[in-house]
């Protein structure tokens, strides 16, 4: 059939499907898209001459927070459904780096559609192409290379079939997955060709369930029978295989106590007996306890990034060693751990039978609940509302929540100080409740991902947690969830700067410099009083309902009207510095920020000597 190449990838990936464990899901659900002269002639088309019955599409503001959307939903859909996004040449292509290297570091499956510059040349150059002197066959899509797990330019219109298998195949492969990039010359975009009819037939990718070698399996399984103080990390990876069945079950037969990742938080419901919260610089006292001590770690479905291992200080037992349960071998092989590669659903229901008969030692089981008791003692008092006239701590305003939601909502963060309260204090109470982007920590990813995973999750109460630095990073998709009427719940948390950085710069000698929002002071400093900024009034005039608040008991009332609103609406809330009585616990391990090694000033000098202090205590597992 004749189509132009836009036309027939449009009609081809609507026809893309995944099966896995006999369920089938449409492969790319909806497109998001910007329209510019480099695709509103091909692309644009395209979409509006196969309809929204053959492809659903989403209006975006910006590019990269279409490709945040695009990735919540995926998330939200276990991987197994995504959305694509369409951009111009130019800087709606260049805005996607940020979205695409997102996508990929926490292996979340998005198609990008950037249109690019002509093919035949026609005129060289055109608007706003980029000219390479070395190099006639470069554009400014070359910077999504490095970012994305498959790249290709469709140069000519044959070109698409073997491209567009390949890019299905990579979206769909559990290991490979994660940001693809098919980059579409305007002018090809809008050729005709003579397509093979089967290029249109309906396809089915199957999305993989590997299970573990029997030698592997073996080795694992000895490990675990051998040690005396295991301990499980459970990251992202139970989440993406829908592994938390398997998980409580190997739990509950070996009493082995699990920590979670920022994404894998949720594992396990946080009233499960072998739960003992988030793991490494953001996680709760008995989990960094128990890394201490650990004589084994199965490290399930994690990357074992620097915050959950601490800088490589967390695991001391000088005997200690690791399992290293994920699909991508390059993963189960780190800190010299046996690799288990396999399915972590897999991998867990064959390691819980090869260990049939083996539990940890009653004394260790009763001694790491107790702990974990008396850290949610200190969850509650830095949820404690003593006085409703009270401007609210973070801490409190999370306290609120909790005693409003239940295991139908779901909480998104990325960056700021959140993702470090949310790992420590949040009491996860379903499998896809915490929802916290900490792979690539995007300040601006909370409300575009809100609004795709509200599409992803229709009905159920989506919020957007956000500080105030965050919110000024990227406001605008919230005219797309008022455009779309999708009604995600924003709460913005002022503190008038960047709460977090401003704390790390404490601890590592810059005094807080350039962190607060400010007006600058003589010293050339930004200490005078808070900027006259009406974040409210931002979100206001970008369609939203808004609700303020100034005390905890407006906040009480907020958090519930804006709970069952059926429009998007934004909950304002200034929050106080916190204080020892209602603050959150501190880092309950270390995290390598590097001290300035030679200064003049007091704080710096100072933090270099607990610096040096910390980084003795790192080590190489070999």
């Amino acid at each position: 059939m004749r189509l132009t190449v836009a036309q027939a990838l449009v009609r081809f990936l609507a026809r893309q499907y995944t099966e896995r464990d006999g369920r089938r899901h449409r492969l790319i659900a909806a497109t998001w898209g910007i329209f510019g002269h480099g695709n509103v002639a091909g692309v644009g088309q395209a979409l509006l001459e196969e309809g929204p019955d053959a492809m659903p599409f989403f209006q975006g503001r910006n590019e990269q927070a279409m490709v945040h959307a695009a990735v919540g939903y995926a998330r939200q859909c276990g991987r197994l459904s995504a959305h694509a996004v369409t951009t111009s040449i130019g800087p709606g292509a260049t805005n996607l780096v940020t979205g695409a290297a997102l996508a990929t570091i926490n292996r979340i499956p998005v198609l990008l559609l950037p249109g690019d510059t002509f093919a035949t040349r026609p005129a060289d150059p055109v608007l706003q192409q980029l000219e390479v002197p070395y190099a006639g066959d470069v554009s400014v899509n070359d910077t999504l290379r490095p970012v994305s797990r498959h790249f290709d330019r469709i140069t000519r219109p044959e070109a698409l079939v073997p491209a567009a298998l390949q890019a299905m195949r990579v979206l769909t492969d559990p290991v490979q997955t994660g940001a693809v990039t098919l980059a579409l010359p305007q002018d090809v975009q809008a050729q005709a060709y003579d397509w093979p009819e089967e290029f249109f037939a309906e396809r089915v990718w199957g999305v993989r369930r590997p299970r573990p070698d029997r030698a592997e399996l073996a080795a694992a399984a000895e490990a675990v029978r051998g040690s005396a103080r295991p301990l499980l990390v459970a990251g992202g990876g139970i989440r993406h295989s829908g592994a938390q069945a398997a998980l409580a079950a190997f739990a509950d037969a070996t009493g082995i106590p699990v920590a979670a990742t920022q994404a894998g938080k949720g594992a396990l419901p946080h009233d499960h007996p072998a739960d003992v919260g988030g793991i490494g610089h953001t996680g709760t006292a008995t989990a960094a306890a128990l890394a201490r001590e650990a004589d084994l770690v199965i490290a399930a479905g994690t990357r074992l990034t620097d915050f959950t291992t601490a800088s490589a200080t967390l695991f001391r037992d000088p005997a200690v060693r690791f399992i290293g349960l994920n699909l991508d071998p390059y993963d189960a092989h780190k800190l010299a751990a046996r690799p288990l590669v396999a399915d972590a659903r897999e991998g867990l229901d064959e390691l819980r039978e090869a260990v049939a008969g083996y539990r940890v030692d009653p004394a260790y089981e009763t001694a790491y609940r107790q702990r974990q008791e008396e850290w949610e003692s200190r969850v509650d008092r830095a949820w404690a509302v003593d006085d409703e006239d009270a401007a609210p701590t973070q801490a409190q305003v999370l306290g609120l929540l909790d005693a409003l939601v239940d295991d139908t909502d779901i909480l998104i963060n990325a960056a700021g100080s959140l993702p470090g309260d949310l790992h420590k204090l949040w009491r996860a109470r379903s499998a896809d409740q915490y929802h916290v982007e900490y792979g690539y920590s995007c300040m601006g990813y909370e409300i575009p991902a809100a609004i795709g995973v509200a599409l992803a999750a229709p009905g159920r109460p989506v919020w957007a947690l956000v500080g105030d630095g965050t919110y000024l990073m990227n406001p605008t998709e919230i005219v797309t969830a008022v455009q779309e009427g999708i009604p995600i719940k924003v709460v913005i948390l002022d503190n008038h700067g960047y709460a977090s950085i401003g704390g790390l710069s404490g601890a590592v000698g810059g005094e807080g410099f350039a962190t607060g929002y400010r007006f600058r002071t003589p010293d050339g400093t930004y200490t005078g009083d808070p900027l006259p900024v009406d974040l409210a009034a931002n979100a206001a005039s970008l369609g939203m309902a808004v609700i303020h608040t100034r005390t905890l008991g407006d906040l009480r009332k907020a958090l519930a009207q804006a709970r069952s609103a059926d429009r998007p609406t934004c909950v304002y809330a200034q929050t106080r510095t916190p204080d020892t009585v209602s603050g959150p616990p501190p880092a309950q391990a270390w995290w390598d920020v590097p001290v300035a090694e030679t200064a003049t000033r007091k704080a710096a000098a100072e933090a270099r000597e607990e610096y040096d202090r910390q980084a003795a205590q790192r080590r190489r597992h070999l």
